[in-house]
């Protein structure tokens, strides 16, 4: 990989000095900032692509252009996998993405990106913000050397794009199916071989027969990325990934080395991506999913049976999670008893409102 120069005008760095050198710097004797920030997406993407560039116009925006973020899209810079570890070697000085995809770091990353039967969007933010994640979020990758950011949502997904109808567990034993996060250990469960592959290689591996069923976003994103092309049959929603966050994460040295108003504007923007990015989702899902039915595609429910073991499933990994890692114990004795509390609310206000709607 070609290293790049990071920060670019009047820092007065020296050209041999380490990479931890000029993170250090402080950004007060720069007339202008420039940061490389790798994406896991690719960067037109709908949604989670433009996210990353939305972030980056706000920021030289709200900045006056005395902050300038280059955006790359994914594999353009780093692997799509390998962006947290780029900010946190230092590499590199902010990165975008979705936590779990670092996972392998920490099993808590899961929860600050999404679970099954976890909280939808809106409640994920809220515990986020006013119940105690966030602060959680921020120690646990402190550890890391990094500064997370919340930056928008999908809103609710689709459980999955299959080659064939689901009628009966049955019809998942032995059953190929690209699917991230701890949804792809709860299918594990049920028989299924999660795999992990990146979002650009998803379209290829469905068509060749790599895989037999593929999880990725929802109507919006699945459509641009091509698989109502491999097959009609789409379930929802996706109990393995009610929602999926996304972040942008900066390195702690660098983060330390900007005045006070450009962490403000850092903060600032991705909390307006946040919000623009979920209304995104579900302003443009609802013209996607009619340009898909129109096209063929039926979007199914999942068998009873399968939803309750998957339930069951859940239950399992979450506390083999739970008992396997310290960090991820931590977030649930946040997390579960929130979860728990929104489902009265949600189910008298928001449920109903919807079955009458």
């Amino acid at each position: 990989m070609k290293r790049r120069t990071f920060l670019k005008s009047g820092a007065g760095i020296a050209a041999g000095g380490a990479a931890a050198v000029g993170l250090a710097a402080p950004a007060l004797a720069q007339e202008r900032i420039e940061w490389d920030m790798p994406s896991s997406f690719p960067k037109a993407a709908p949604g989670v692509g433009t996210n990353s560039t939305r972030f980056a116009e706000l920021v030289e925006s709200l900045s006056a252009g005395r902050m300038v973020i280059n955006v790359y899209g994914a594999g353009e810079l780093v692997p799509p996998f390998a962006v947290e570890d780029a900010v946190q070697a230092g590499n590199v000085q902010i990165g975008h993405g979705t936590p779990y995809y670092a996972a392998s770091k920490t099993a808590s990353a899961h929860w600050f990106t999404g679970v099954p039967f976890g909280l939808t969007a809106n409640e994920h933010f809220a515990w986020l913000k006013w119940g105690g994640g966030q602060e959680i979020w921020d120690e646990i990758y402190a550890e890391r050397n990094l500064k997370p950011f919340y930056s928008g949502n999908s809103g609710t997904q689709a459980g999955g794009w299959f080659k064939s109808r689901i009628e009966s567990l049955d019809d998942l034993q032995g059953l190929n199916m690209r699917i991230a996060g701890l949804g792809g250990e709860m299918m594990r469960k049920l028989g299924v071989n999660a795999i992990l592959m990146p979002a650009t290689e998803i379209f290829q591996s469905l068509q060749s027969g790599a895989i037999d069923a593929a999880e990725w976003v929802g109507p919006l994103l699945d459509q641009a990325f091509g698989l109502q092309r491999i097959t009609n049959f789409c379930y929802t929603p996706a109990y393995a990934e009610p929602g999926a966050a996304l972040q942008v994460v900066v390195n702690t040295d660098a983060y330390a080395g900007l005045p006070d108003d450009l962490k403000a504007i850092l903060e600032a923007a991705a909390m307006q991506c946040s919000m623009e990015t979920l209304g995104q989702f579900d302003y443009m899902n609802v013209g996607a999913m009619t340009s898909l039915q129109e096209g063929g595609v039926e979007f199914l429910e999942f068998p009873e049976d399968v939803v309750a073991a998957m339930k069951t499933a859940w239950e399992e990994v979450k506390e083999e999670q739970r008992a396997a890692s310290a960090d991820a114990a931590r977030v649930l004795d946040s997390y579960e008893p929130f979860r728990e509390g929104t489902i009265g609310y949600s189910n008298a206000f928001v449920g109903r409102y919807l079955a009458a709607r």
